[in-house]
């Protein structure tokens, strides 16, 4: 079976909600998903995926969490070649650097050997209604790279 993993950094609730909301439609999938707050896991633990996901925020002018920062370093490590990816997030269009740990993220992937699976979903605060219907289409998107 696929197995999607989600690593998500949230620190008002947002940004776990947008990682729940793709887990669900992974479920939907029939794919396998885990689900994990960054500072419980490695970056290491994406090697057992197939389609590997982060969740981030994005805190004051643009600076990645601090919660998620090693894993951040540690991904630039892993090989992932053959994986599939997708980086996700909440932020504020109040700041200038609007959902930047999302690019940075994407950034990093990028460096694994992985391949992006789809666009990436950046989320202004809480998800809405046509947020859910974006990040829906994301973890479509993963799933058909996959098994595509």
């Amino acid at each position: 079976m696929t197995l999607a993993k989600i690593v998500y950094a949230s620190m008002t609730g947002n940004t776990e909600e947008i990682a729940d909301i793709v887990a669900e439609a992974f479920e939907n999938l029939d794919l396998e998903v885990e689900i994990d707050e960054c500072s419980a896991v490695e970056a290491s633990d994406f090697e057992n995926a197939d389609i590997c996901v982060v969740a981030t925020y994005t805190y004051g002018d643009g600076e990645l969490p601090d919660e998620i920062v090693d894993f951040y370093e540690d991904l630039a490590d892993v090989d992932l070649t053959g994986k599939i990816y997708g980086v996700c997030g909440s932020g504020d269009t109040f700041y200038d650097e609007f959902c930047k740990s999302v690019d940075d993220f994407d950034a990093q992937f990028a460096k694994t050997g992985a391949t992006k699976g789809t666009e990436v979903v950046k989320v202004d605060l809480a998800a809405e209604d046509d947020d859910i219907v974006k990040l829906e289409e994301f973890a479509k998107n993963l799933a058909e790279k996959v098994n595509g």
